[in-house]
């Protein structure tokens, strides 16, 4: 899966490039993100994973925008989910896009005690989920989400996010 990421002008990329460096794969010469998603190919073999996926690092800002636009919520929020379609597998359309927003996300991280890495990722792998159909709407199906979730950031050696410390 090719995973292409955007950062906005507003956010400092050298410092967001150092948190995902720690989990980029020197031998392979996979980045982040496309370690995140080999992971989820792995772990789920939904056939739609061979998409494009694009990832938006935004501000606070311009999170605030697209929940307000697309979620009618009038806050920033940690992750935006925006599927292409939910077509056949064979499809030659990009899977989606994922805004992440990085302001939210550092601030979650420190206050779970989490690395920022291992928040960013953990929301890459919800994210991808929720492009792939997936949703928490119902309890049945939080759960199913949640413990795909929890199996992908295993396979990556990220502890379960939905424990507290």
């Amino acid at each position: 899966m090719a995973v292409v990421v955007q950062i906005a002008d507003a956010l400092d990329a050298d410092t967001i490039e150092q948190h995902l460096a720690v989990f980029a794969e020197a031998d392979t010469g996979e980045g982040f993100f496309e370690r995140c998603a080999s992971a989820i190919a792995a772990c789920d073999g939904d056939p739609r994973l061979h998409r494009e996926i694009c990832v938006r690092l935004c501000d606070a800002a311009e999170s605030k925008t697209l929940n307000r636009v697309f979620r009618e919520r009038d806050n920033p929020t940690n992750v935006l989910s925006f599927a292409t379609d939910q077509g056949a597998a064979g499809g030659t359309l990009p899977l989606g896009d994922i805004a992440i927003c990085w302001a939210v996300v550092a601030d979650e991280a420190k206050s779970q005690n989490k690395t920022i890495s291992a928040h960013v990722a953990h929301l890459f792998v919800h994210g991808v989920l929720h492009l792939l159909g997936h949703d928490h709407q119902e309890e049945a199906a939080a759960q199913a989400m949640e413990g795909k979730e929890i199996e992908i950031l295993a396979s990556l050696s990220i502890a379960n996010p939905y424990l507290s410390d």
